[in-house]
């Protein structure tokens, strides 16, 4: 199976998501982190599935929230940068892409 990481800005962004959800409702947070990780498992299971931009990113929408997966497939690795609100700050985390230099 494919090895997915997820970078710690990454894994902070979900943190941070989760506490707003639980404090919008108890068991909110719980269920948006189990949306992010059912899009990690799809991503995992069909890396090439979503397309790929001009940026070498592809994103996952997150079923029932307003949040994307953004990552890279490289060398048959799924690289997380970035869970990221689809309306906030658009490209906030494009610093984390390397560049093809």
């Amino acid at each position: 199976m494919t090895s997915v990481t997820i970078l710690r800005e990454a894994e902070a962004e979900l943190r941070e998501a989760v506490a707003y959800y639980e404090d919008k409702r108890p068991g909110l947070g719980f269920d948006f982190a189990s949306e992010v990780e059912a899009s990690v498992e799809s991503i995992r299971h069909f890396p090439e599935r979503w397309p790929l931009r001009s940026d070498a990113t592809r994103r996952y929408l997150v079923q029932h929230f307003p949040y994307i997966v953004v990552y890279l497939f490289v060398n048959d690795h799924i690289w997380v940068i970035a869970v990221a609100h689809c309306k906030r700050h658009p490209h906030y985390w494009s610093h984390r892409v390397p560049s093809a230099e």
